[in-house]
């Protein structure tokens, strides 16, 4: 048995609720110095999960204050959590199974750092060359890793800041890849939906050249070993790639591979040309090998994975069918359904899966929140098996069920959504949940050599669940019963974001439910309509990061029907909102920008 360490494990019931399951003869003590919570319930069989004939999945940790992104598996079997936001305790949570059953035993917190800025997109968690690498939204550190040590005992380092001014930026986060040469990857987000000017106005075109482009929308190479690096000090490897979270190096075929968030806000934008079916499912997530001077065509083009081909922005001239330029650019190996919220990637390398497996990748698909009005999809950790550096098949459906809930019409009715994936030296799989910061190993205890199509067979019905399948666009309409006035405009512009409930989603919409920002000052309640609000703002003790554009497409009546509509439900109860009002506010805005 490794050293056990030195440091003593936290006795913060807050950060770490362990869940000890107990044999029925048996009936362990509960450790009163570390609060550690004792239980003799079993759960559900595989933690609730749906996985293939033979595989099996055992609960990690039942919840991480702190909300777990990406993790990685140390060669002593260490498993590190990179928490979302950083705390006096840390920002990463190490936990050890020192049985082997499986569960944590022992957890511990570390890796601290100061912040001034109320993002909440940290997420890399990479272990490269003896060293653990994890970022903030514009830092990534690393520590040196020391076999049999839980904890890493030398000082955390800097390797890279991203020093690019980051008022009101989007799509910051800093998920890593490391190639077999000792370079590192690292995807420099598009601080825009669509290099629009102004920003998310309806209708309003992109620029053209797009000058983001320069220095965003892109991944850069870096060396993995030297500290202190900014942008400069690397090289754009690739560009026209707008949003990265998902990012693995395949050593197989000594790639890089990632899948893109696709753009949004179609139908808030453009209600002229989409519809909210083509809206919810439009564009792709788009799975795509990236080679060094690719360029995958943001945000002039986006991938429309029905027609299976790229197809021009509407900011660019676009009507959802038109190719135009965009035959210069290159095509996705793979184009999953819009909104699924690719968050990781990782390929597989062990030998504990059967051989179908081998090189193929996992992703997790963190599921959508502005499919509205059809049912949230993804929400699953995907498979697409490879072969020489090419998927060999279909995409699978390898492991389902975090939702809990199918059709899926909050994102909040979400009781688990998968973030991150990471492999143990054993070759099992470690999942990881944003929600409530669970986190299961899965482990295959079946006959690799019978493993095939029929063991295959039960989760390939799972692409039938509403949460996966191609919505049909009249029976799953969950607006298809007749509905007038502002609670159509609710569920037509606004609920795609804010959700059916009100409730919103964590960290990027916030809810409008029992909030004074619905029933407080009517004036800066229609503003917000009118004028979009970007940056941060707090609602119940929790920051939102999302971008609201402006509806003043929307006529006056329409902006008092809806929010009259909004400060009388969701657990609101405030007076209603004149359409004269709006008039008034909407003529002050026009004066006063010159209009």
């Amino acid at each position: 048995m490794k050293d056990q360490p030195k440091q003593p494990i936290t006795n913060e019931i807050a950060y770490i609720n362990l869940v000890f399951r107990v044999h029925p003869a048996l009936i362990w003590a509960c450790l009163a110095l570390f609060f550690v919570q004792c239980s003799t319930d079993k759960g559900p069989p595989n933690g609730g999960l749906f996985l293939p004939d033979g595989f099996e999945a055992v609960v990690v940790v039942d919840s991480t204050e702190g909300k777990v992104r990406h993790m990685a598996v140390s060669e002593d079997g260490y498993l590190y959590a990179k928490l979302r936001n950083s705390s006096a305790d840390g920002s990463i949570a190490v936990m050890q199974d020192s049985n082997g059953d499986g569960r944590a035993d022992a957890v511990e917190r570390f890796g601290s750092y100061r912040t001034s800025q109320k993002w909440s997109y940290a997420t890399a968690m990479r272990i490269y060359n003896g060293y653990l690498y994890f970022s903030s939204e514009l830092v990534v550190y690393r520590y040196k890793l020391k076999p049999g040590t839980l904890i890493p005992e030398g000082e955390m380092e800097i390797v890279f800041t991203d020093d690019h001014p980051h008022g009101k930026h989007e799509h910051i986060g800093k998920p890593l890849a490391f190639d077999d040469d000792g370079h590192m990857y690292i995807p420099f987000g598009a601080p825009s939906n669509a290099c629009q000017d102004p920003k998310r106005t309806p209708g309003a075109p992109g620029l053209d050249p797009c000058p983001q482009l320069e220095d965003h929308g892109g991944i850069w190479k870096f060396d993995a070993n030297k500290l202190g690096q900014t942008q400069k000090d690397g090289v754009k490897y690739a560009t026209g790639i707008r949003s990265v979270v998902a990012m693995d190096w395949n050593s197989d075929d000594q790639n890089l591979y990632v899948v893109m968030h696709g753009r949004d806000d179609l139908l808030r934008l453009f209600p002229n040309v989409y519809d909210p079916w083509q809206s919810a499912l439009l564009p792709s997530e788009e799975f795509i090998k990236v080679t060094e001077g690719s360029d995958f065509g943001w945000p002039y083009c986006y991938y429309d994975q029905i027609q299976e081909k790229k197809v021009l922005a509407p900011e660019y001239g676009g009507d959802g069918n038109i190719i135009g330029r965009c035959d210069q650019f290159d095509d996705p190996i793979v184009g999953f359904p819009g909104h699924w919220a690719p968050n990781d990637l990782v390929f597989y390398e062990g030998d504990a899966f059967p051989e179908h497996y081998k090189n193929g990748a996992f992703i997790a698909f963190h599921g959508s929140t502005n499919r509205a009005p059809y049912p949230q999809s993804g929400y699953f950790v995907g498979f697409v098996p490879f072969e020489n550096g090419q998927p060999s098949g279909d995409w699978e459906v390898f492991i389902d069920g975090f939702a809990g809930v199918d059709p899926i019409v909050s994102v909040n009715d979400a009781h688990f959504r998968p973030m991150g994936i990471a492999f143990g030296p054993d070759g099992s799989m470690y999942v990881s949940d944003s929600v409530k910061g669970k986190i299961w190993k899965i482990t295959f205890t079946g006959d690799k050599d019978g493993f095939g199509l029929d063991q295959l067979a039960e989760m390939e019905q799972r692409k039938t669940f509403t949460h996966i399948r191609t919505p049909d666009r009249i029976a799953d309409n969950l607006m298809k019963d007749e509905i007038a006035g502002g609670e159509k405009t609710y569920y037509t512009y606004c609920s795609a974001c804010h959700q059916k409930d009100g409730g919103g989603a964590t960290g990027r919409f916030p809810p409008i439910a029992n909030t004074d920002w619905v029933m407080g000052d009517k004036e800066r309640l229609i503003k917000i309509v009118l004028e979009g609000m970007e940056g941060s703002i707090q609602v119940h003790g929790e920051t939102y990061n999302g971008v609201m554009p402006q509806h003043s497409f929307l006529s006056d009546k329409e902006i008092a029907e809806v929010l009259t509509y909004i400060r009388a439900n969701f657990e609101n109860n405030a007076s209603a909102i004149d359409s004269m009002e709006v008039k008034k506010i909407r003529n002050d805005i026009q004066a006063s920008s010159g209009q």
